[in-house]
């Protein structure tokens, strides 16, 4: 097996590892946010589960965006010659057609709706500011950071899937320039 042989199956292998363990940490994150929130998430504000949710969309982001500049890598240095694999290039063609775009890659729904039941029992906290006793303040003041960092894991959220529908033809273009200056170290 050629060198080139073998970058080509380990770099596929790798696709399909990540892809499994994508699938996989999605119901992990998901169980464990909701034993997180189910035990102490309410009475500590919801930042231990947030915790939770936001280091799994991040691992799932990683692996996504791991995945598709591997792909692309492949599309480039592989498929552009004659009778090379075109998995890649296959995939990407037919992806448009799918109606509303197919699947989400990063599981966003989920993520969201997880983030939006965790910011339920914190109304509660922000409702005792209102009462305006230093224990319902202090309680408020702690519900309204927690509520903070909710929006700010949702603009995460929001702006990783803008740029995961991007990335694709960002990344093509750049592998075709970098071909194109012959820097690949097969080249």
């Amino acid at each position: 097996m050629s060198l080139s042989d073998a970058e080509y199956a380990a770099l596929r292998q790798t696709i399909a590892i990540r892809g499994t363990v994508r699938m996989a940490l999605v119901p992990l994150v998901v169980f464990a946010w909701g034993v997180l929130l189910a035990t102490v998430g309410a009475s500590l504000d919801g930042l231990p589960s947030l915790l939770v949710l936001a280091a799994g969309f991040e691992a799932v982001h990683a692996l996504h965006v791991g995945v598709e500049r591997i792909g692309r890598y492949l599309q480039v240095f592989y498929e552009d010659g004659p009778g090379g694999p075109r998995w890649e290039s296959t995939a990407m063609a037919v992806g448009p057609a799918l109606p509303g775009g197919g699947i989400d890659p990063l599981f966003t729904v989920v993520f969201v709706g997880a983030l939006l039941l965790n910011v339920i029992p914190l109304v509660q906290g922000l409702a005792s500011l209102a009462s305006g006793t230093a224990a319902a303040v202090s309680v408020g003041l702690l519900a309204a950071v927690s509520v903070l960092a909710h929006v700010g894991l949702l603009v995460r959220m929001v702006r990783a899937r803008r740029a995961a529908t991007r990335q694709r033809a960002v990344e093509l273009e750049s592998y075709r320039a970098i071909r194109a200056r012959g820097q690949h170290p097969t080249t």
